[in-house]
């Protein structure tokens, strides 16, 4: 099949390149755009059986509003003393300049008593803002607020910083936007440079660039017309992560292709001899690789979490359109450029000798049994970082700390819990009929004597809740003693204060829990639900593509095992690098997915090509021992080269400076790296070899072909 496609592409590229590019023509012309279905609320991405889903709704039928933005301005002394009569006057008034300032998207500006610490050294004005806290527009009417609020407070002994997920989000803005281009940059410069290092040609290293940018410019818009058409919501961070997504594995199928096609040159094929044989070769690999992550990035529809789900068409679109190009654009490109896509380097031309992977290939066929003690324990001792594995949901922590957002938190901390940013709010409902006011007032207070709650918000009226004009449904806004975002608010919100809110709730009413704590209790719930669903399905379904390329039980069966044990050792060694030597409270709850999908997922191909290099081998007559050494040989260059790419592309975000990217960027870039020099360049082939013929099994994938054995070709290394 795909040796017909080879010939096919590589007689026609002219047709085959016109085609591609009417494709892109139109798409770009008619489809919508991503940002017209992403959406970047969690609470919107859970199911609606959960209970901050139901709080929620509960809360725009009775007070109009379902998570709707605010702002909070904390002001302090300068001193940080107990402020003065003079003081809170001067706060009223701010509240009063800013209410009438008739700011964009501020309905309501409010301030008190009421909202002052109980040792008077911190009072707070609240900002009701209209919209979602992901609207852009919010982001001006924080400043508008900043520059008023320095006007009407110059002068005094007073100071102030505008906090809160709007402040945070205009705050942060700047920096992940900073670390974006940084990142940007790097990879296109590490790709670059890393492929001109392998090649010597500046075509070999421009290829990929070009190429996921142009299905990155169609890959968008077939996403959205599938948003639209099947009615799902898109996470906003699915164009980052797809683009992300087509650099690691169009480079991988590229590097794949090029590798063979510069091999055949050198074995003495004529180029188009040699770039049909390389398509004919590569074209199984690539179609089974992005199989397998096709499969794994489609097996997150299973997921509870919407967020997750948003990755899957998304992803597997852009995965499937990165390997027709692999195998039909590339191609196509290639032959018409010949052996000059390698210019102006020669080395396509000559033999290289006594390589270093020749040499990685005797010493693995001659002492398969220590090379798979060695790699496999090298993964088994990081994999035991997971001993001490936590989630870390503050998203506040892994932002910047020099801003005025966080600044905001620090004033905060000097007369409230760490929770009055954020409340916990408490739904009560009627069965029928109003509340009662008594009952209330009581039911606040049994909820304020749970562990763990620092207070209760007051009212418009002084009263520990509000209610809504009919009166049967009220809200009482509680202050956790712990940051919104951290485990114990989540432990706290998600069980005993639930359990004490329904228990405790008036007679002839229900009680619901909300509020930031509550919603991320419900996503940490969600998530480990799909984690606990996703990784076996996604390992079964790739094991069954393994088995058909394969046609065997037993290989599939300890690839995906290698897989597993990958997984585990990139996330052991993050939590020893980020909680134990860098002492953090825990790791982004987002990571175990997100190395989910870039090293379980992309990390597969690698196996995918080792493993087939040693089907090849085998099938040529050799022994088990000498096809592990000629698959290392042969293929541990592009394994290797691919590697280094992508692991380096990852390893850019280290320069981000944004606590969420450095995570991410340090596992992914270990896991690509385990994933390529450890699991896949020796792992995978000394247990093949010191399996033998029973790897096989029932099949015959190793059984030597008819006729004469191919000679032994030297390793194609740049």
């Amino acid at each position: 099949m795909f040796e017909r496609l080879g010939r096919l592409v590589v007689h026609n590229p002219w047709k085959v390149i016109a085609g591609w590019v009417l494709v892109t023509i139109a798409i770009v012309a008619f489809a919508p755009t991503l940002s017209d279905v992403t959406n970047s609320d969690q609470a919107n991405f859970l199911p609606s059986d959960y209970e901050s889903v139901q709080a929620g709704d509960l809360a725009k039928d009775a007070f109009g509003q379902n998570n709707q933005a605010t702002a909070t301005i904390v002001v302090k002394r300068q001193d940080s003393q107990v402020l003065t009569g003079g003081d809170q006057t001067s706060v009223g008034d701010l509240a009063t300049a800013l209410d009438g300032a008739r700011i964009d998207h501020v309905e309501q500006v409010v301030t008190g008593k009421q909202f002052l610490s109980k040792n008077q050294k911190v009072q707070l004005v609240n900002i009701e803002l209209r919209g979602r806290g992901d609207d852009p527009a919010l982001v001006d009417a924080v400043k508008d607020i900043r520059t008023n609020a320095t006007s009407e407070l110059k002068g005094s002994d007073l100071e102030y910083a505008v906090t809160g997920q709007v402040a945070m989000q205009a705050d942060n803005s700047d920096a992940f936007d900073t670390a974006l281009v940084i990142v940007g940059a790097a990879t296109i410069a590490l790709i670059i440079g890393l492929l001109l290092l392998i090649y010597r040609s500046p075509l070999a290293a421009l290829l990929p660039v070009i190429t996921v940018g142009l299905v990155s410019t169609i890959a968008p818009g077939l996403v959205a017309w599938l948003a639209q058409a099947l009615d799902f919501q898109v996470d906003q961070s699915v164009q980052i992560v797809m683009t992300i997504v087509l650099f690691g594995v169009g480079t991988d199928y590229i590097v794949f292709l090029l590798f063979r096609f510069r091999e055949r040159l050198r074995a003495g094929d004529d180029p188009k001899a040699a770039l049909i044989a390389a398509v004919a070769r590569v074209g199984e690999v690539i179609a089974s690789a992005a199989a397998a992550i096709i499969i794994a990035f489609m097996a997150l529809l299973l997921a509870a979490f919407g967020a997750f789900t948003s990755f899957g068409p998304g992803l597997s679109i852009a995965v499937a359109l990165m390997a027709i190009a692999a195998v039909t654009l590339i191609p196509a490109v290639v032959s018409l450029l010949s052996t000059k896509v390698f210019w102006p380097s020669k080395s396509w031309q000559r033999v290289p000798k006594g390589s270093v992977f020749q040499r990685l290939g005797k010493f693995t066929g001659r002492r398969p049994g220590v090379v798979a003690i060695a790699s496999g324990g090298v993964m088994v001792a990081l994999a035991l970082g997971m001993i001490g594995f936590n989630t870390d949901y503050d998203q506040t922590g892994q932002l910047p700390s020099d801003t005025e957002s966080a600044r905001g938190l620090d004033y905060m901390a000097l007369g409230f819990p760490s929770g009055a940013l954020n409340p916990t709010s408490v739904y009560v409902k009627a069965d029928s009929g109003t509340l009662d006011q008594n009952a209330l007032t009581k039911y606040a207070q049994a909820l304020q004597d749970v562990p763990g709650v620092g207070g209760a918000m007051p009212g418009p009226t002084g009263a520990p809740f509000t209610t809504n004009k009919a009166g049967d449904i009220a809200r009482i806004d509680l202050l956790l003693d712990t940051s919104p975002y951290a485990n114990a608010s989540l432990d706290l919100a998600g069980g005993p204060l639930r359990d004490a809110a329904h228990e405790r709730a008036p007679d002839g009413a229900k009680a619901y829990v909300g509020g930031l704590s509550s919603v991320f209790a419900d996503v940490r719930d969600a998530n480990n639900r799909d984690l606990w669903v996703i990784f076996p399905v996604a390992g079964v379904l790739i094991a069954l593509v393994l088995g058909l390329m394969l046609r065997s039980l037993v290989a599939p069966i300890y690839l995906m095992v290698a897989v597993v044990l990958g997984f585990f050792s990139t996330m052991g060694a993050t939590v020893i690098a980020f909680q134990g030597i860098g002492d953090r409270p825990g790791v982004s709850f987002m990571l175990p997915m997100l190395v989910y999908l870039f090293v379980v997922a992309i990390g597969t191909d690698y196996n995918i090509l080792m493993i087939a290099r040693l089907r090849e081998e085998a099938k040529k007559g050799h022994d088990p021992r000498t096809a592990a050494d000629l698959a290392v040989e042969h293929g541990g260059p592009s394994v290797g080269a691919a590697g280094v790419i992508l692991a380096g592309t990852f390893g850019s975000m280290l320069l981000a400076g944004v606590s969420f990217l450095m995570e991410m960027g340090f596992a992914v870039s270990l896991g690509i790296l385990l994933a390529a020099f450890v699991m896949s360049m020796f792992l995978v082939p000394s247990v093949t070899a010191l399996l033998g013929h029973a790897a096989w099994w029932p099949g015959h994938g190793d059984r030597a072909n008819t006729g004469p054995t191919e000679h032994r070709e030297p390793a194609p290394v740049a």
